[in-house]
């Protein structure tokens, strides 16, 4: 990571590590350095987000006019766009993040910036005086809405007699979700889609299920839909209130598909993050699977260059690129919808073949994470792993923002995954001599 850049574009808290100034300095930096023919720039509904994005503009405006100002909208409204039109495309989002967090993803012809790229932008951005201009509104184009609802045109989507719940997190997907679904839902029950500026995913939510759990058993509604604040993410709820994570719901999609002959080559791609009871299942069902590194921009990378047709990572990011090049809650919830119209069965019978392993994560904290570059630790480590089998997942990750360490571990065995978590505590906790 570099000075501004972290895991997924730029994040802070507004006005005291992101603020105007350093917005407005990007703006000048993607025009130097991008050198794109047009900029578009869309937000989600945070109080703070206008404000950005009217800085990030007239930065970018001291060497270019050509811009487009798309409002609020998706994450993945904007990187379609930029890819389509290859041009360079601009979100203003802290995605799952409370309101006084706000952050800005930057994506070259539609697609996350490269390491080389951050660091090129980063290097002009401690150059770039800052001018501070009087705020105005922009007006607002209707290209990126249209060029998107097009995507589902081409789905050919029928309607469902389904009772649907949806929760947009008071976030960029309450205007497009609404008007999308409303289309192929007769039955449609929206929450979180009154943003104020400070409520987005407060209550509401991907990350805040019960709203939408509550929702679908109050309501008897056969299916739920939740969304993070920018629609790159989705959580799934069915009548009885379970849940399915981004793992699940590539098992689905990726059946679905072998059974149409349109799964590419059989495989899947997945992260080390997924359940060793999935892979089993996924093994039995004759897909395959790639594992990546946790984060949804690997998972892309995967997907491009094996010429796959789905992959995701159980946090939710789910990406088809036939479909569209990166990860769209709404995408992903639409196509559910026509999965369970086309098999008349509910994604419980769906994944009734998948038994989940008992899986359990823990979060050290106040860590000094270069422990995990000692060598005796890092041997102490596969030893624990190798102890688990094959069938096992260990994965041990330093935060990327944070003094912590995340110990993930599933077993098929309760008590040995138990076993060795507390092994592994023991161990980064040089509770134990090595």
């Amino acid at each position: 990571m570099g000075k501004y850049f972290g895991t997924d574009g730029i994040r802070g808290v507004y006005e005291e590590n992101l603020t105007l100034e350093l917005a407005y300095k990007l703006g000048v930096s993607i025009a130097q350095c991008l050198a794109p023919k047009t900029l578009v720039i869309g937000m989600d509904t945070r109080s703070s987000s206008e404000a950005l994005a009217h800085a990030v503009i007239e930065g970018y405006k001291t060497f270019s006019d050509h811009i487009i100002f798309a409002g609020v909208c998706s994450t993945p409204m904007i990187a379609h766009y930029a890819k389509m039109k290859n041009i360079t495309g601009v979100m203003i989002t802290a995605s799952h993040n409370p309101y006084q967090y706000n952050g800005i993803k930057v994506f070259n012809k539609g697609f996350k910036l490269t390491a080389d790229e951050e660091m090129l932008i980063e290097e002009r951005m401690s150059t770039v005086i800052y001018r501070e201009k009087a705020f105005k509104k922009y007006k607002i184009s209707e290209d990126v809405k249209n060029a998107y609802l097009k995507v589902y045109e081409d789905l050919n989507l029928n309607q469902t007699d389904l009772k649907v719940g949806l929760d947009c997190a008071n976030g960029a997907t309450y205007q497009v979700a609404f008007q999308i679904l409303n289309d192929i839902v007769k039955d449609l029950t929206v929450i979180g889609n009154n943003p104020d500026g400070y409520n987005i995913n407060k209550g509401y939510g991907s990350t805040s299920p019960e709203a939408l759990i509550e929702l679908v058993k109050e309501k008897g509604l056969d299916i739920g839909f939740a969304f993070d604040g920018d629609g790159d993410r989705i959580f799934v709820v069915d009548r009885e209130g379970n849940i399915y994570d981004g793992d699940l719901l590539v098992y689905v999609i990726a059946s679905y598909l072998k059974d149409k002959n349109e799964l590419n080559h059989d495989t899947v791609v997945l992260t080390k993050m997924s359940n060793p009871g999935l892979l089993k299942a996924l093994k039995d069902m004759g897909i395959m699977y790639i594992l990546t590194d946790v984060g949804d921009k690997y998972v892309a990378e995967a997907l491009m260059k094996e010429g796959l047709s789905v992959g995701g990572e159980s946090s939710g990011h789910l990406i088809m690129p036939k479909l569209l090049h990166s990860g769209d809650g709404l995408l992903i919830a639409t196509l559910i919808l026509k999965i369970l119209n086309e098999t008349h069965k509910t994604l419980k019978e769906l994944t009734s073949d998948v038994i989940l392993y008992p899986l359990k994560l823990v979060n050290l904290k106040d860590m000094d994470k270069s422990i995990l570059d000692e060598p005796e630790i890092i041997a102490s480590i596969e030893g624990i792993k190798e102890s688990l089998g094959k069938e096992s997942l260990c994965l041990i990750r330093p935060s990327g923002t944070e003094p912590l360490i995340r110990i993930t571990i599933s077993h098929q065995d309760e008590d040995v995954m138990n076993d060795a978590i507390h092994q592994m505590i023991k161990l980064l906790k040089k509770e134990v001599i090595i």
